[in-house]
């Protein structure tokens, strides 16, 4: 049998659906997935389930209450307050899909490669200034007050970004880090991120690679999306933001610039003590 798995979104979406995907890939013969650049353009024009009914895919299910009934051969409807990686695999498994046995679910990538060369020896915390929505994200003068207190209390840090958030990440690291803005693929990020002690990130892709590479995350969690769906699954996480925010739950992704006034409530300060408690955790 042959399996299709779509999930036309962003990186981490992609990367949270990781543990249905390898549930489909263990019990077909071949699988391919379908994505997008950050969410295709076309799959807001055409959604995705005539577009499969089209190519003649002939058995089609998902998570999803909006398909009229005749798109989808099986509507799955996920469970309240299910993390999105859990929801996933739900879907999967109620398409005869289940996980494997030992496979208890958490996110994985494929080994990274070795990136000392980029980040110097030594140990290190990273901060990922940027986001796909810039109601997510911290300004950037908060995240450079973070840097410079981070180095004052003795981490090297490493800020990382895409080659679209050079400006940013030159701004935020200033002379006090590593800047590694836009010096990454997505392979040796997640080699940045796998020996870090810890990730301080919006809720955005990075925080999701971290997960899966298994290094703690301080995630700056802008309330616009509910943090128990969204929030880095399956490792040590500290959430910094006002879960009671005006803009809690609003899904108020569209903000002109980088830095919600729900976030920047979250001070340098907070964003240290929540490093040295992670650190501390993992060490005992």
């Amino acid at each position: 049998m042959k399996a299709l798995v779509v999930r036309l979104d962003s990186f981490g979406d992609v990367l949270l659906a990781g543990p249905a995907v390898r549930a489909v890939a263990a019990g077909c013969s071949h699988l391919t997935m379908l994505c997008g650049p950050r969410g295709a353009d076309a799959a807001r024009m055409l959604p995705t389930a005539p577009l499969l009914r089209l190519a003649g895919v002939g058995r089609i299910g998902a998570d999803s209450v909006d398909h009229p009934g005749r798109l989808l051969d099986e509507r799955h409807r996920r469970l309240p307050d299910r993390h999105e990686a859990q929801a996933a695999l739900d879907t999967a498994t109620a398409l005869g899909f289940p996980p494997t046995a030992g496979d208890d679910g958490p996110l994985h990538v494929v080994p990274p490669p070795d990136t000392g060369a980029l980040t110097g020896h030594g140990p290190y915390a990273v901060l990922h200034p940027g986001a796909s929505a810039p109601a997510r994200a911290w300004s950037p003068d908060r995240c450079a007050e973070a840097v410079a207190l981070l180095a004052d209390a003795g981490h090297r840090v490493v800020v990382t970004g895409g080659p679209g958030e050079r400006a940013l990440t030159r701004r935020v690291a200033g002379d006090l880090a590593v800047d590694l803005g836009g010096r990454t693929t997505a392979r040796t990020l997640a080699g940045v991120l796998r020996m870090a002690d810890a990730v301080v990130s919006a809720n955005t892709g990075p925080a999701h690679l971290a997960a899966a590479v298994g290094t703690p995350v301080v995630s700056l969690f802008a309330p616009v999306v509910p943090a128990g769906r969204w929030a880095p699954y399956g490792v040590p996480v500290i959430l910094l933001g006002d879960p009671s925010a005006p803009c809690a739950d609003t899904r108020a992704l569209v903000w002109p610039v980088p830095g919600h006034p729900c976030q920047d409530e979250v001070t340098g300060q907070d964003v240290v003590r929540a490093v040295h408690k992670l650190m501390q955790e993992g060490s005992s």
